[in-house]
């Protein structure tokens, strides 16, 4: 007479646990490698061919003497280690002035000069602060004179006047504003001096 063998229940709980353990480690694994690769796809590939190291979301703070003088954020970035610039997309720029205040910097594109520090920025290119909003197409940034500049048409509009110029030059330093070229200004009829 044949007896049936029978598997204990111990065993069977052992092999459901390890396949149990099994499984969740497989899973872990592809969650794992699964957010691993949206990290590096949120990292930006240059198009350009001689681009040293490219990287998303950058941050960089340039300081004289201890003090702050601007702060730049962009979405994207490529370095050229060759030509010592960095192209950035989608950019902020805040400059700090000496008596507190902020003159803030939105453009489509720029570049950063690394050796100098010195920044040109192109498309929808727009500066504010508290009183005025500047809108150009392309402005640069000499930094060891603290200087924005445009050689292309400006509109400056406040809460009662707009100037348009051919060009300008500002100078953070002393806030004074240089306007060159054909110049129009409008002033609101409610303006009082």
């Amino acid at each position: 007479m044949a007896t049936e063998y029978k598997k204990p229940k111990k065993i069977k709980i052992f092999l459901l646990a390890t396949i149990l353990i099994t499984l969740g480690g497989v899973i872990g694994v592809y969650i794992g490698f699964r957010q691993d690769s949206k990290i590096s796809e949120s990292v930006p590939e240059s198009v350009e061919p001689d681009a040293t190291l490219s990287v998303g979301k950058i941050q960089q703070t340039a300081t004289r003497k201890g003090k702050k003088e601007w702060s730049l954020e962009a979405n994207s970035a490529y370095y050229i280690q060759k030509m010592n610039q960095m192209v950035l997309k989608d950019l902020t720029v805040t400059f700090f002035l000496k008596d507190n205040s902020e003159v803030t910097l939105v453009a489509d594109q720029g570049i950063l000069k690394t050796d100098s520090n010195d920044i040109e920025v192109s498309g929808n290119v727009m500066v504010n602060n508290n009183e005025y909003r500047l809108l150009t197409e392309k402005l640069s940034y000499a930094h060891n004179r603290r200087v924005l500049y445009s050689s292309v048409p400006v509109t400056i509009s406040g809460t009662s006047t707009q100037v348009v110029a051919d060009s300008i030059s500002f100078d953070l330093n002393s806030k004074k504003l240089t306007l060159e070229g054909s110049v129009e200004a409008t002033i609101a009829k409610n303006f009082k001096l």
